[in-house]
């Protein structure tokens, strides 16, 4: 498929959820810590979260300093190939490298998060100009494969038990028939390569200046649109782009510690209160790999259609209140089944909405033109809470204190819901506008 020429656009949307549910595997990390803690690895809990804390970082780190200019200028084909291949390769390391921590570290954690960092911005950089009339609900589609990826690398391992559903009678996933972590690690880097490779295929952009049938841009509106067109240099010299930043990293970091900790919080909670350890097991397992992974999906599709109607900062104020009372009532309710599966849920829902919130109010604030650039900047935040998050649930967990993993995470959200309440658009008079008009004036903006 020729760059830059005028296609089914729903192609491209097809495309991008097939990439991102590869990509979502880091959120399926939960279905490999209770054998890696177990013989022949023995990590200990704390152990577990590094590959997890350090593939987060090598996400954000790659996007940001690599994905965003390359995908620029080479498109989005490319990056995401190269990604998917660097995504399978990390995998099949980790699968070869048997009970070595530091195998599994560099494998999973190093190159797994640089082949997701560079393959992730390619879908939502295209898309934003495919799709400059539905932002919020396009974006919220393409990151879903993200959340729903979860869920099937997850139950791939487990078997497709929901409770009292069996969708795969007689089968109890990969580890069921005696595979082992070695041996789906090396399944999932074939897999990954080869899906990502596809997805690929139709990753390309609009011509320049191509706009939807009958749809006129607007000047301002309930996404906050300004009409500026900022670069990153010029967008981090804004009070926006650093509201943006404070609430993606603690709304992310809540739900990242969540991911990483739910089976050891919910098997620990529930046996405290009488589950016997099977039970536990299979309810914590059912938490993520269901209610959090599940309503994670669904959650970037409807945050995102929501912002189109309520405004992208009314979202970002909502969604963050809400994580934030959830978080706290988490750590009361987590030893009840039924609390379990609640919290899970919300927790998922408003964690998903995260990644369809935030690259659309980038584009929103900052411009389309240069989203794919922007949002690996406004995307680091999600290393920074990826780095906490997971580190302050695994420490507390081996402290035994699991409520100053989960209050403190909880304040924090509400505390980035009211800042978020005072974002508006970027107005013209502000330096870093001046800044774009006198490039474009004198023919340096392109330098900026």
């Amino acid at each position: 498929m020729p760059e830059g020429k005028v296609v089914n656009r729903w192609l491209v949307v097809v495309g991008g959820i097939l990439i991102q549910l590869c990509l979502g595997a880091i959120y399926a990390w939960s279905a490999f810590t209770s054998k890696l803690t177990a013989e022949p690895f023995n990590f200990s809990p704390d152990k577990t979260q590094w590959p997890f804390s350090v593939g987060l970082v090598s996400f954000a780190v790659i996007m940001a300093l690599i994905a965003g200019k390359w995908q620029a200028k080479a498109g989005p084909r490319i990056v995401a190939l190269t990604g998917g291949f660097i995504l399978g390769i990390g995998y099949l390391i980790a699968g070869f490298a048997g009970t070595s921590f530091w195998g599994v570290l560099l494998g999973v954690g190093v190159l797994g998060g640089a082949g997701i960092g560079l393959a992730y911005v390619c879908p939502i950089a295209a898309l934003a100009k495919w799709f400059p009339d539905k932002k919020g609900l396009i974006m919220g589609l393409a990151v879903a494969g993200f959340g729903f990826g979860a869920l099937i690398w997850v139950k791939l391992t487990q078997g497709f038990k929901f409770g009292p559903i069996d969708l795969t009678p007689g089968w109890a996933g990969l580890y069921g028939a005696g595979w082992d972590v070695s041996d789906v690690f090396k399944l999932y880097g074939v897999l990954f390569a080869v899906l990502v490779g596809l997805g690929s295929l139709v990753m390309v952009n609009p011509p320049a200046g191509w706009l939807p049938q009958g749809w006129t841009p607007p000047t301002t509106g309930k996404g906050s649109e300004g009409g500026v067109n900022l670069r990153p240099r010029q967008m981090a010299k804004t009070r926006q782009f650093w509201i943006l930043f404070a609430n993606f990293t603690f709304g992310a970091g809540a739900g990242l510690m969540v991911i990483g900790i739910i089976g050891l919080f919910g098997e620990e909670a529930l046996g405290k209160a009488g589950v016997e350890p099977t039970q536990a097991t299979i309810i914590a397992g059912t938490a993520m790999g269901l209610f959090y992974a599940l309503l994670n999906g669904l959650g970037r599709i409807i945050w995102g259609a929501a912002s189109d109607r309520l405004g992208r900062r009314n979202s970002i104020v909502l969604m963050n209140a809400l994580q934030g009372v959830m978080m706290i009532l988490f750590y009361f309710i987590g030893g009840n089944e039924i609390g379990l599966y609640l919290g899970a849920a919300v927790i998922g829902f408003n964690f998903g909405g995260n990644f369809a919130l935030f690259p659309a109010a980038t584009a929103d604030l900052f411009g389309n033109k240069s989203v794919g650039e922007n949002y690996p900047w406004v995307f680091m935040a999600y290393g920074v809470g990826g780095l906490v998050g997971p580190r302050l649930g695994g420490l507390m967990g081996n402290a035994q204190a699991w409520m100053w993993a989960f209050i403190p995470a909880g304040i924090a959200c509400l505390a980035a819901a009211a800042v978020a309440a005072t974002l508006k658009p970027i107005a013209v008079s502000e330096p870093a506008v001046k800044a774009e008009i006198k490039g474009e004036l004198d023919g340096t903006f392109r330098k900026a």
